[in-house]
């Protein structure tokens, strides 16, 4: 689930439209949030609540919450159109989206019960995703196709930064509550001083066309990119099992290490991010794409090979470096072929391809860990390997985009 440099520090402005960096502030706050549940939180909030029965449980919690996300971003995607259409700037999706988020997380860490926790991390999932899907228009609305690229770099090392923070955040806090309340603070923060930047700066003119293309291009970019976080979300899925099974058998060392080792992987994939900028605004960004999944495939095998604590911490430095590229090289492709006209509604139907994924990822994994008997060695290995093929296809199909709509 989680940094300047030279090739994202100065993003371009043109016209007295908004910095890249700016808008990407509240990215940072959502993020921390998931850096904090998606490889951590709902893992050992598992473990506490069911004990044993913890593997089975994660992939119920993960698939309902995914469910939620999916239902509220199909809803509020043409909404925000419509308000934009009308000369809304989509803030008050962004500060409705905060506020009930930040309620939410207070009443996932007090949760006692297993049915408490899924109704507060579904509440989570649908205070969140308000918020979401009308913010991630901001680049299509604010920043012209050429400077995709940069805006996009700047999106995807914030997240990286902010999936670092929560998860270090996760790690640290021992008291839910004061978790809680640190991680709110920061999402109410951050949206607020990325609604100023959005007030501040006019958006480009809305076009009055509603219509959204299912085009095959589109069809392949959301194909692939489903594919792809199905092998991401299976790893972080279950990487605090990976540490419990292969490099502590104590609940609470495996939570500082999952967390260590999340740390480790936001923080690099903010460097890929960085790197990732430039190219994906000068070259092919299927070939960009393709090198960063392609490094998330090779940690995998290590992972799965390896076996180690050594074997880890080298599988969280490759695949986190090239998964950070891959973000924004997915991000710069994915503003150039979702029409402008419906930002927010075509971001909808976009982000199903990383809700899609929750949803289909954790009982596909579920469903092969019952088979194999449940155990939780080999239940890991397995989630590991179908983790490695999940991106290989993803990789495949990301292939087959055509090479136009993936260079300027």
């Amino acid at each position: 689930m989680r940094t300047s440099s030279p090739s994202i520090a100065t993003p371009a402005r043109t016209n007295n439209r908004a910095s890249p960096a700016r808008l990407a502030f509240f990215w940072f706050g959502i993020q921390a949030i998931w850096g904090a549940l998606l490889g951590i939180s709902l893992q050992a909030r598992s473990a506490q609540i069911v004990g044993s029965h913890a593997l089975i449980f994660y992939g119920y919690l993960a698939t309902s919450g995914a469910l939620v996300a999916a239902a509220v971003q199909l809803l509020v995607g043409p909404l925000s159109d419509r308000r934009r259409r009308a000369g809304s700037r989509r803030i008050e999706f962004y500060v409705i989206g905060a506020v009930l988020g930040s309620g939410a997380l207070v009443w996932f860490y007090r949760a006692q019960s297993p049915w408490s926790l899924l109704c507060a991390y579904a509440a989570l999932q649908a205070g969140l995703n308000i918020a979401i899907n009308p913010y991630q228009a901001a680049i299509p609305d604010l920043v012209e196709s050429k400077s995709a690229g940069i805006a996009s770099a700047w999106m995807a090392g914030l997240q990286s930064a902010g999936n670092a923070a929560g998860a270090t955040l996760a790690t640290v806090v021992g008291n839910g509550v004061v978790l809680a309340g640190v991680l709110g603070a920061l999402l109410l923060a951050t949206c607020a001083a990325t609604a100023r930047a959005v007030r501040v700066w006019p958006p480009r003119a809305p076009s009055q066309r509603a219509a959204i293309r299912f085009s095959r291009a589109f069809a392949l970019l959301f194909l692939s990119r489903a594919s792809l976080f199905a092998g991401f979300y299976t790893l972080l899925g279950y990487l605090f099992f990976y540490t419990l099974a292969f490099v502590t058998h104590v609940q609470r060392q495996a939570r500082i290490a999952d967390g260590e080792l999340i740390l480790a992987f936001t923080l690099v994939g903010a460097a890929g991010a960085a790197l990732g900028g430039r190219p994906s605004d000068r070259f092919d960004r299927r070939n960009v794409a393709t090198v960063g999944a392609l490094c998330a495939v090779a940690a995998l095998t290590i992972f799965v090979v390896g076996r180690s604590p050594i074997a880890a911490a080298a599988a969280i430095l490759i695949g986190g470096l090239g998964w950070g590229v891959f973000l924004v090289a997915d991000w710069a492709i994915a503003c150039r072929v979702i029409p402008q006209a419906s930002a927010a509604g075509g971001m909808a139907l976009w982000n199903l391809a990383v809700i899609a994924p929750q949803i289909v990822a954790p009982l596909a994994a579920t469903a092969l860990v019952q088979r194999l008997g449940g155990g939780l060695q080999t239940g890991v290995t397995a989630a590991f390997i179908l983790a490695g093929l999940e991106m290989l296809l993803g990789i495949g199909l990301l292939r087959r985009l055509p090479a136009g709509l993936t260079r300027e």
